[in-house]
């Protein structure tokens, strides 16, 4: 009995990588995220932000994280390829683990139930707004110092 002449065109199903091809990256995403982490405690030991106060270091870690991942997005994708490990290592795992949208959310909700809402409505406008300039900046500014040429 042959198939039917659908059957014969259809291509085979793709099947999922193994965990065995996927653990590689897992794991460095992993060690990145506990540096990247480890760093955005570190920051906010040393510059500690008030219980009602605007939260700061949330703030700038978030602008200087964005900001390092334009300057190695440009690196490793235009300048010098890197290792296929090194984008999840640093990009997902380090600057992921170091920027803080989760807290970034927290701090509105706690600026708006201290009865700060314009403030807390400012800073939900102000940081994906810093965080967006500051990849952009990074990038731009990278991409010329580096090449000598304009996006």
């Amino acid at each position: 009995m042959t198939a039917a002449p659908e059957e014969r065109r259809r291509p085979p199903a793709r099947r999922p990588p193994s965990w065995r091809a996927q653990a590689p990256a897992v794991a460095v995403v992993s060690l990145g995220g506990g540096v990247g982490a480890t760093a955005r405690y570190a920051a906010s030991l040393w510059w500690t932000t008030a219980p009602k106060g605007f939260p700061w270091t949330t703030l700038w870690v978030n602008i200087a994280g964005c900001a390092v991942i334009g300057v190695f997005m440009v690196v490793i994708t235009e300048i010098r390829p890197a290792h296929p490990l090194v984008r999840p290592f640093f990009g997902t795992g380090v600057l992921g683990g170091f920027t803080t949208f989760s807290t970034y959310a927290v701090d509105i909700r706690r600026l708006i139930d201290s009865g700060q809402a314009g403030t807390g409505l400012a800073y939900l406008a102000a940081t994906p707004l810093a965080a967006l300039a500051a990849v952009w900046l990074a990038a731009r500014t990278t991409r010329r110092a580096l090449t000598g040429r304009q996006p």
